[in-house]
């Protein structure tokens, strides 16, 4: 073992007493069609819609949109309209765990799986308690503006309770 103890002084470094957002924790999409190819969703989303791509050679259709089909390789594919009311297929509490950086998620909150028919897609349920919801019960569509490190205007899809 090596003796590494000296007499200089160790240099200090300083911890910063603010932390700024950074882009990398930021998980919501960047949504023009400089930053994603599916920036259609987001047009289409911004616009009161959700939607989704299906595709026109096997007429398969797949939540999120996608660039190309997953079952036949094909990249014909268009924008569908998706109901706005779903029924809760699955649910649970988000308690604790959250990135530096999320103060807008105040724990816990809940986060679900909705069926809306077509297709069955993941998302937060605003407006509830864990223990207010059941398997099955009714959730609308809710359509939130992001406020992030970005100049942009960004929005995405959450639920609630009808």
């Amino acid at each position: 073992m090596t003796d590494t103890s000296t007499d200089d002084e160790r240099e200090q470094v300083s911890v910063p007493s603010e932390i700024e957002f950074p882009r990398l924790l930021d998980f919501y999409d960047l949504q023009t069609a400089d930053q994603t190819q599916i920036h259609e969703f987001y047009d289409n989303l911004r616009a009161g819609q959700l939607t989704t791509t299906r595709c026109t050679d096997c007429e398969a259709i797949h939540f999120p949109p996608r660039i190309v089909c997953p079952e036949c390789t094909g990249d014909a594919l268009e924008y569908v309209d998706l109901p706005h009311d779903g029924e809760l297929f699955a649910f649970s509490a988000v308690r604790g765990g959250l990135p530096l950086g999320l103060r807008e998620h105040e724990v816990p909150y809940v986060v679900g799986v909705v069926d809306l028919g077509p297709v069955r897609l993941s998302g937060r349920i605003d407006d509830a308690a864990y223990s207010d919801l059941e398997i099955g019960d009714s959730v609308s569509l809710k359509i939130v503006d992001i406020d992030g490190p970005t100049d942009e205007d960004r929005v995405f899809y959450r639920f609630e309770p009808q």
